[in-house]
């Protein structure tokens, strides 16, 4: 079955960064690849008044940008390896951008979200980039990966899963995870960071339930001491050199701090790897 990933884009170095690392990541995939540009003129308007010839021809300018941008993305894709079977389907939105990830994820059946961290500072669409931890939080009917700057697709040998044991597992919500751990034939480095001696018998029944979900996955656990869960994952994954951190954002769990500031700038903004964000499918 091929799969659907959605990009969007503002044309910005690392937006075209999240396409080639998605493109080279899926390359023995069947894939349809959605590049989404999205354009609001909401933000134009002065004092919220706006002159209606104005608006119209703002309107056609910005629609004209937008349309003109995706056309030359297409031709910059097309000097790519071309031996891949993989399709481009441009869109173009006048909407804002979480509103539009949300529609083309219902409308398209999208499997996947691939974006970069950093968006084009100098454009005026300002919600690329500074609003990717917001696209991780809010669109919650699809996965989403966060390709940080100048990220180039490398083998993945390891996906780090920072867990508390203390959250019920679903095989829906890792599906995805196991999938790319599959087909990049990656472990799952488990990592928990320790703050009793022992794991309680809940925990150890939702470790279970843990590794029934990853079945056919490589994993090992890995237990850190530290008070800090950020700086604890990032030293692991950087001591490794490990390809990606793969976490699930549940809410109301004690560890649901995980996306909550500080830690998801770390990891949504700042992270030198890609993140993958899966979603509890009941919030």
């Amino acid at each position: 079955m091929r799969k659907k990933i959605l990009i969007p884009t503002d044309f910005s170095r690392n937006a075209w960064d999240a396409i080639s690392y998605a493109a080279d990541m899926f390359h023995k995939e069947s894939c349809d690849f959605y590049l989404l540009n999205v354009y609001d003129y909401a933000d134009y308007a002065t004092d919220n008044i706006m002159v209606p010839q104005l608006d119209d021809k703002l309107f056609e300018t910005l629609k004209g940008n937008s349309e003109k941008g995706l056309e030359k993305l297409l031709q910059r894709l097309s000097f790519r390896d071309q031996s891949f079977d993989h399709q481009f389907i441009t869109l173009s939105q006048q909407n804002n951008l979480i509103d539009a990830l949300r529609e083309v994820v219902e409308l398209k059946g999208i499997d996947l979200i691939v974006m970069g961290t950093k968006g084009d500072t100098d454009s005026l669409n300002k919600t690329f980039g500074s609003h990717t931890v917001m696209v991780m939080e809010k669109v919650r009917n699809c996965p989403v990966l966060a390709i940080p700057p100048t990220a180039l697709y490398t083998l993945v040998e390891e996906i780090v899963f920072p867990t508390s044991f203390k959250t019920h597992y679903k095989k829906m919500e890792l599906e995805y995870l196991v999938y790319l751990a599959k087909i990049t034939k990656a472990a799952v480095r488990i990592v928990h960071i320790i703050k009793e001696d022992n794991l309680t018998e809940e925990q150890r029944n939702f470790r279970e339930l843990l590794e029934e979900c990853l079945e056919g996955v490589e994993f090992s656990y890995h237990f850190l001491e530290s008070d800090h869960i950020n700086e604890a994952v990032d030293v692991f994954v950087q001591s490794r050199n490990s390809g990606m951190i793969a976490f699930i954002n549940k809410k109301h769990t004690l560890f649901s701090n995980l996306f909550t500031k500080p830690m998801v700038r770390e990891l949504g903004m700042h992270a030198r790897v890609p993140v993958l964000a899966l979603h509890d499918h009941h919030n």
